[in-house]
């Protein structure tokens, strides 16, 4: 009787220690993880998953520890888990992509990232099933792990944070080139170092490229410090080149469609002609 005791008081106090250091270690990650995402990025994926690990190794021990012979228990676990696996592949499948997507680093929490289908967010976990990115419109979405492991995305955040931010603007045929430059860079110049979220140390761009239908066409390039910024980067220059624009007679035109008169006569007939 006392044999028997002694073993639950063992096990009751194993699995408290047990639970307690696995409590422990996970609330340690959440507070390094600052300092882990080297290592090991923090998600609710690497915490549970590291939690499990401590439990499974532990209890281990404690069957061990009862005189409880663990080999043919591992036996059936490996033959359960082979069953397991073949019932459950789409969740292991999820589970190994978010794994892997954690592990390889492509796509972290906090990272913006656009969707192939064209939803664009912010990370907030992935998880043991699902990813969710918190849209620009402050929705959730829930993406399987195996989804947008196959997905073509786009992450704003790598290599850094820092971004192009471009603006197509459109002058008059009329207009001087040089003058245009000269008007759009200083505007461009002063946006890049006095707006909050532009990078300072950076020289705008720009140049023409299209002879268009209606205007002379050119790119004007800037840059943000991270994509949230670009937005507001870009508002405030076409703001501010508009004004400029109109100070300094610099004509955006409507779009225009000319007829020519003499061409068009030139291509009727004859007796149309003297009508």
């Amino acid at each position: 009787m006392s044999t028997l005791l002694d073993k639950v008081l063992i096990a009751f106090f194993g699995l408290s220690v047990l639970i307690t250091i696995a409590n422990i270690t996970t609330t340690l990650i959440g507070v390094y993880g600052e300092k882990l995402q080297h290592t090991m990025p923090l998600t609710n994926l690497t915490q549970n998953l590291v939690k499990t690990l401590i439990i499974i190794i532990g209890g281990l021990m404690i069957l061990n520890a009862l005189g409880i012979s663990i080999t043919p228990l591992l036996t059936t676990l490996g033959i359960g888990g082979l069953a397991v696996a073949l019932a459950l592949q789409d969740t292991l499948s999820n589970f190994f992509s978010g794994f892997y997507t954690t592990i390889a680093k492509n796509i972290r929490v906090g990272d913006f990232i656009k969707l192939e289908s064209g939803e664009e967010g912010y990370v907030l976990d992935i998880g043991w099933r699902v990813t969710r990115i918190k849209l620009l419109g402050n929705n959730i979405v829930l993406i399987p792990n195996n989804k947008l492991a196959q997905s073509v995305v786009r992450n704003y955040y790598l290599p850094d944070k820092e971004l192009s931010v471009t603006v197509e603007v459109g002058v008059h045929y009329d207009s001087d080139l040089e003058f245009v430059e000269k008007v759009t860079y200083a505007v461009a110049q002063e946006i890049q170092q006095n707006l909050d979220g532009a990078v300072k140390s950076f020289n705008p761009i720009i140049r023409y490229h299209t002879f268009d239908s209606s205007s002379i066409n050119f790119t004007v390039i800037m840059r943000a410090e991270e994509v949230k910024a670009g937005y507001l980067l870009k508002h405030e220059f076409i703001k501010r080149l508009q004004q400029r624009y109109k100070k300094e007679g610099i004509v955006i035109p409507y779009p225009i469609r000319a007829i020519n008169l003499e061409q068009e006569k030139s291509c009727l007939p004859p007796n149309e002609l003297i009508k």
